[in-house]
């Protein structure tokens, strides 16, 4: 017991210096690399702090608990927008641009759909996963193409001889940054399950709450960080790309390791709740920004969740 609190404790030290600097380089990259901090956002951060989720996911199923891993998945979307965006609005409003609405918001509602339709007969098969799987790679390609025009319209600035000689060490601090970021989230995650299973906790229940928010926590604390530094598009680069690999990359794992019966509450409650969320990011950026009411709206909804979990 005593060890898992510490344990606890660690990681979320550990969390808050590590998202500091890996907000800082980020930043630097983009400058350097003349790349959109959106894409940044998309693709580094997304993928980087989705990498808890996916290390969770596979060794889960591999284990043989594929439903504390589709339980991280929709566990973690619902955090990632009920706790990360709500509390980053109330700290700071977020500024939301237009296109991502019409582009990266629209791929994320449209993968969440898919993968709800994938599962709606109750079980993740091997198949459904391939077809996860492809779409994550249609998002990657997509994030990549814009990648590369943004560098063919800022090749010039990108030449630059003292971005380019912080190349390396930007990249080296990135990657340090990145790597005790997942360390100290796999930290608090291994001490708040360890708590939880001492309660008798069952296993898409911790998926849900212990897991996944232990999974959210470099969400957080790249997205605070990204809103102290006024960040912007990095915030919700961070988000969407977050919930794009959690819906695709995450849930695809544990059916092309070992499909499952999917629990009908998954379907009934935690998509249904994840799916609104994801709606209401369209909803709060009508006048493209997600003020504090848009945020403590979406905390709201988190809290129902939470209770209906606990208490239903």
């Amino acid at each position: 017991m005593f060890i898992s609190i510490l344990s606890l404790l660690i990681g979320f030290a550990l969390l808050i210096w590590s998202a500091d600097s890996f907000t800082d380089n980020g930043a630097r990259i983009a400058r350097i690399f003349n790349i959109s901090p959106l894409v940044i956002g998309l693709l580094i951060f997304g993928f980087g702090t989705s990498a808890p989720e996916m290390l969770v996911s596979g060794l889960a199923a591999y284990d043989g608990h594929p439903e504390l891993s589709i339980g991280n998945a929709f566990g973690s979307n619902i955090f990632n927008i009920g706790l990360v965006l709500a509390i980053t609005a109330i700290i700071y409003p977020v500024t939301v641009e237009k296109s991502v609405l019409k582009k990266e918001w629209v791929f994320l509602f449209l993968s969440s759909l898919v993968a709800g339709f994938l599962i709606m007969d109750g079980f993740l098969s091997f198949l459904d996963g391939l077809i996860l799987l492809a779409l994550l790679f249609l998002f990657l390609f997509y994030v990549f193409s814009e990648s590369k025009k943004s560098n063919v319209k800022n090749l010039e600035a990108s030449e630059d001889s003292s971005g380019n000689q912080n190349k390396g060490r930007t990249w080296l601090l990135l990657l340090v940054s990145l790597i005790i970021l997942v360390s100290s989230a796999k930290l608090v995650v291994w001490g708040g399950t360890n708590l939880a299973l001492a309660f008798g906790v069952s296993d898409l229940i911790i998926g849900l709450t212990v897991v996944a928010l232990g999974t959210s926590l470099p969400e957080l604390a790249v997205a605070i960080s990204s809103a102290l530094k006024k960040q912007h598009q990095m915030i919700i680069g961070n988000i969407i790309g977050s919930n794009l690999f959690n819906t695709l990359g995450v849930l695809a794992i544990p059916g092309l390791i070992l499909p499952f019966q999917i629990p009908e509450e998954v379907m009934s409650r935690d998509f249904i709740y994840m799916i609104t969320l994801t709606i209401l990011i369209l909803f709060l950026s009508f006048k493209l920004k997600i003020n504090r009411f848009g945020g403590i709206i979406l905390l709201a909804i988190l809290a129902s969740y939470l209770y209906q979990l606990v208490w239903i």
